[in-house]
């Protein structure tokens, strides 16, 4: 479109603005898959801020699509716990993820209809920490 000269087409606009989506859709899941496959069950020994579990499950449990994602702060080390509305709203920027959890239905309706907090808990029982 841009060797065409359509830049100023509502196609290319439209074009414009979904990439955020779509990519960030094809990279959240890869994330998301290669979070998991672990056996080792989540430890309050390893080295991330009190009550860090108890708020990344409270922000996967928030009413909406989306995920939820632990960022590390790519300046200043801090970590956050992230609600991403659908796949592009709500990233940080300069931050980098560090556990992705789908939220979408698409994620445990089949397996525990709507019951997401059960999703959750079994997420962290599947969680490849090493990853």
């Amino acid at each position: 479109m841009l060797k065409e000269g359509k830049t100023g087409t509502p196609e290319y606009a439209e074009l414009k603005r979904r990439m955020g989506f779509e990519f960030n859709g094809m990279r959240l899941h890869e994330y998301y898959f290669e979070n998991l496959g672990g056996k080792t069950p989540w430890t309050r020994r390893l080295p991330w801020p009190r009550n860090w579990l108890k708020d990344f499950k409270a922000t996967g449990s928030m009413r909406g699509i989306g995920w939820a994602i632990l960022y590390q702060d790519g300046m200043t080390g801090i970590l956050f716990n992230q609600w991403i509305n659908e796949h592009e709203t709500g990233h940080l920027a300069g931050c980098r993820p560090l556990l992705v959890m789908d939220v979408f239905e698409h994620a445990f309706m089949i397996d525990y209809g709507l019951k997401r907090a059960d999703y959750i808990e079994v997420f962290f029982n599947n969680v490849n920490w090493t990853a």
